[in-house]
């Protein structure tokens, strides 16, 4: 069942991938506190993870690894429950879809700069709106509070 939902949401990924490029404002590099991105992302798969979608919250973009910081999704690597797996893969194909909707800031997280996975803590931004609120507001995420909780 999980391979059906990948394998769609690849060709959805496909079907709205846009052509536009990352940028960042000069001489700040591609992870910059207010960096946009805009080039079309793709489902992350094994191997080298360039400019993908990991799950529902969290992605690669030019090489960088990114948690978006202001909310919490299900997990689908290890989900400790069937429907945690099932609203976790959706979160993934929305996210997938928003970051590929058009141009988005990517913007620190309040006095942190990484997690303790090495993982940069952005919010993504478009038009004033945090994506991550999108998620919420479809039941698909939780507001971020600190810790993780159970989905199950």
């Amino acid at each position: 069942m999980f391979a059906k939902i990948v394998l769609a949401a690849s060709v959805l990924a496909f079907l709205t991938g846009v052509g536009i490029s990352f940028v960042t404002p000069p001489g700040q590099g591609s992870m910059s506190p207010a960096a946009v991105a805009s080039r079309p992302y793709v489902l992350c798969e094994t191997g080298r993870r360039v400019h993908c979608v990991v799950d529902g919250d969290t992605l690669w973009s030019d090489g960088v690894k990114v948690r978006v910081a202001d909310i919490d999704t299900p997990e689908v690597s290890e989900p400790e429950c069937a429907s945690e797996a099932a609203l976790g893969a959706k979160a993934t194909v929305r996210l997938l879809q928003l970051v590929n909707a058009g141009e988005f800031q990517m913007r620190a997280w309040q006095g942190r700069d990484e997690d303790r996975y090495g993982r940069k803590l952005r919010v993504l931004i478009r038009g004033g709106k945090s994506l991550g609120d999108t998620l919420v507001s479809e039941g698909l995420a939780r507001t971020w509070s600190g810790r993780r909780q159970s989905w199950c």
